[in-house]
């Protein structure tokens, strides 16, 4: 299971497939090989619904910016019970 997370305030966003994760590895800048945080915008996220994104991840993203200009969130494995 992989997930989300606020970045600064430990605050769980949700959980994202295997699909998810590497859609968002795919589209965003990593500033190094193990980078696992990302900086979401209200525009990134129109972006990503333009490229057909999944629909579960961009209610996410959304849910997660609420009404801020950008939102840090990183993700992170978590293994299953």
């Amino acid at each position: 299971m992989i997930c989300l997370y606020e970045k600064g305030y430990n605050r769980l966003l949700g959980t994202i497939s295997e699909a998810q994760l590497q859609f968002l590895i795919d589209q965003l800048e990593e500033e190094w090989i193990e980078d696992q945080d990302y900086a979401i915008t209200p525009l990134l996220v129109e972006m990503f619904e333009n490229e057909k994104a999944d629909k579960e991840i961009i209610a996410l993203l959304n849910d997660a910016l609420g009404s801020k200009e950008e939102v840090e969130v990183v993700w992170k494995r978590q293994e299953s019970k």
